[in-house]
């Protein structure tokens, strides 16, 4: 149970020990068999929701799910709902209407804040039917925590984006290579709600990795020279259930493990690698982002750019031509392990902002495949628009 369920325990306790018929999803909060009047003056049964995601009450709006209320007189409760429009909370909760009614002080509980809304919804379906009750005495068992992330994203549920969160619900994931950008990449990855996350680097993680990757580690732990995949899976495995380290690198003899993912992330400078890659992902109908930076020294400064490549099942043919480099390059700057971790967390952001974008997370307007950004000059160049 989250933090925030056990701040509420007492109100939760309370609505149930007064017979209403409590339902917990997430951070949000139900009572349902609210009865109201119809537009007939018939007697309905609703459910309200509220947002819970604070321990204490700071917003006086509530959710019905169910036909607008109608007050004694045939006439729509105006004075309490505020909009109404299907409203998708997630967790396969939709609303119908929002409600509004702020009391001065706030709501000192939850269990207040639900009661006042039941008993005014319920108030005129209580004048043509005194048996109508909330408090059904019905109990509804808890469903097994299923979330892939060890505690609750309470931001997205304050934000009310849990439903755009779902487009990537379930998800397998596959991140290749696991270095400065492809470590940034997982730490972004690993904050969402997708069902597996694949790593794969057969790579040792060393003091220039701690340089290049988010957060700080200790000189003793470097020293165990332990697998990149495996150090950062023991990390992110403290909030996303579902990491699995592959402490290899991929060739033609064991590439078939990309088999049963969804979207892949490539984060290496090794071109002959890449091609195989490439291959067996387009043969699997795997869409891939791809991921690049160039550094080069001029004087006593550096210069650069960063590149997010997209290649979808329709759209692969940009990849083999002068967006992606598949030489080795070794004798670029970056290959020396030059600190540059704010190009490796830009790089990592602009290859997640396009992966959302692919599912429909984000608004994407111009379709670009490819992109660059150049830092001596700060602009973004897109190339390959798809509309």
């Amino acid at each position: 149970m989250s933090a925030v369920q056990i701040n509420l325990n007492t109100d939760i306790n309370q609505l149930r020990n007064s017979g209403y018929e409590v339902e917990m999803r997430g951070n949000f909060l139900l009572i349902h068999s609210v009865p109201f009047l119809n537009s007939d003056r018939d007697l309905e049964l609703g459910t309200l929701v509220s947002n819970v995601s604070s321990p204490r009450v700071t917003d006086h709006v509530a959710y019905f799910i169910g036909g607008p209320p109608f007050n004694t007189d045939g006439s729509v409760m105006k004075q309490l709902i505020n909009t109404s429009r299907t409203h998708n909370l997630g967790l396969g909760i939709v609303t119908n209407h929002m409600f509004s009614h702020k009391p001065k002080p706030m709501y000192p509980t939850y269990y207040a804040k639900m009661t006042t809304y039941i008993n005014i919804v319920s108030a005129p379906a209580q004048h043509f039917f005194p048996e109508a009750n909330a408090k059904t005495g019905k109990v509804i068992e808890p469903k097994e925590a299923n979330s892939v992330l060890k505690y609750s994203d309470t931001n997205s549920s304050r934000a009310e984006i849990d439903a755009i969160n779902s487009k990537l619900s379930g998800l397998k994931i596959g991140i290749i290579g696991l270095g400065g950008t492809g470590s940034y990449i997982l730490d972004k990855v690993a904050k969402t709600m997708v069902g597996e996350i694949y790593l794969f680097d057969g790579d040792k993680f060393q003091q220039h990795n701690a340089f290049r990757s988010p957060g700080a580690v200790s000189k003793e732990r470097i020293d165990q020279n332990s697998f990149k995949v495996d150090y950062l899976q023991e990390i992110y495995s403290q909030l996303h259930k579902n990491i699995i380290s592959h402490s290899k690198y991929l060739d033609e003899t064991n590439i078939g493990i990309l088999k049963d993912l969804d979207f892949v992330f490539i984060a290496i400078d090794r071109g002959d690698a890449k091609r195989i890659i490439f291959k067996k992902l387009e043969e699997l109908e795997i869409p891939f982002i791809d991921c690049g930076i160039s550094i080069r020294r001029k004087g006593d400064e550096l210069r650069g750019s960063t590149r997010t490549t997209l290649s979808t099942k329709d759209n692969r043919k940009h990849v083999w031509g002068e967006r992606v480099s598949f030489a080795n390059p070794d004798d670029d700057e970056y290959s020396s392990n030059i600190q540059v971790s704010e190009l490796n967390s830009l790089n990592a952001d602009f290859a997640i902002i396009k992966w959302k974008k692919y599912y429909g997370y984000y608004s994407d307007l111009s379709f670009e495949l490819d992109s660059s950004f150049s830092i001596d000059v700060n602009k973004i160049i897109n190339n390959d628009a798809t509309n």
